[in-house]
């Protein structure tokens, strides 16, 4: 091969080469679909990634301990301790019969194995028992846990306070639109319009009866009474997007959409959602 058809064949290779980057680029921005999870990112610079279950769980946690005036540092016990016995998934076995986020046994009066897998029951009996430790909110993560679960391994939460203590302080709403979650395929199910109830009634369950909605054709508003609480709710709804068939959450001048939520939150001023209300969408209908 002569050295000037080595040349021309150069940029022929260059051009095919950067024509296939691109090609490979567009297949994973607009094609291959996003991974399916939440990032919380922290005050310090911590960030935390979880799939949208796991992320749903703790946002409930979180919800349970709000409905009950609970300060955020027991909701970091709380989430320490769901992260070391079942990773934030409701599973359902265990150390002998030992079911749920906090791996609850039946047979030692947490309730049914029906109730310790409901997510909301096992959330609120581990708050019955923290509340009754003495100075809990004094003592470190690990002891606050192992005062609740009498665990062979006491030491073992101390290595999850720190993921804990970032969780709660987001979905606590301290730290506004914190957390994020991309989701694919949210498609909407006649439970998911507006003037039903299905999202209302998980909203009452975990936040309290106080969240009352104001329906109108397009969307859902929830009244809060403060800032904190508006971005609490606005998180919770986005980590459960998935589930429950929501498309946008709207909040403070911002706004998630399941239709573009790679993207995070973003500014929204025309938007409703201001510091007075949470502001959802349904997804539309799949044709």
């Amino acid at each position: 091969m002569t050295e000037g058809k080595r040349r021309r064949r150069w940029p022929v290779a260059v051009g095919v080469g950067l024509v296939l980057a691109l090609i490979g680029y567009l297949v994973v921005r607009y094609i291959q679909p996003p991974t399916e999870q939440c990032t919380t990112h922290g005050a310090d610079g911590t960030t935390v990634t979880l799939d949208n279950s796991q992320a749903a769980n703790a946002a409930t946690i979180a919800a349970v301990a709000h409905s009950r005036g609970l300060p955020e540092r027991a909701v970091t016990i709380a989430l320490a301790t769901a992260i070391q016995e079942s990773k934030l998934r409701d599973i359902d076995y265990g150390d002998r019969d030992s079911l749920g986020l906090f791996q609850q046994r039946p047979s030692q009066g947490w309730g049914t194995p029906a109730e310790v897998l409901d997510p909301v029951h096992a959330s609120g009996k581990f708050y019955d028992a923290l509340v009754n430790v003495p100075d809990y909110l004094s003592l470190p993560v690990t002891a606050a846990a192992q005062k609740v679960q009498h665990s062979g391994y006491p030491q073992a939460y101390a290595r999850h306070a720190g993921t804990a203590a970032t969780l709660a302080a987001a979905l606590s709403g301290r730290e506004g639109a914190a957390i994020t979650c991309t989701v694919t395929g949210v498609h909407a199910q006649p439970s998911a319009h507006p003037g039903d109830t299905v999202v209302t009634d998980a909203v009452q369950r975990e936040f309290g009866p106080g969240l009352l909605p104001s329906p109108s054709p397009t969307d859902i508003a929830y009244p809060v009474t403060d800032t904190q609480t508006g971005w609490a709710v606005a998180l919770w709804m986005v980590c459960h997007a998935a589930t429950l068939h929501i498309a946008s959450v709207a909040f403070g001048g911002r706004e998630w959409s399941s239709d573009s939520s790679d993207q995070g939150w973003v500014d929204r001023a025309s938007r409703p959602g201001g510091a007075a209300s949470v502001v959802i969408a349904a997804a539309p209908a799949a044709d």
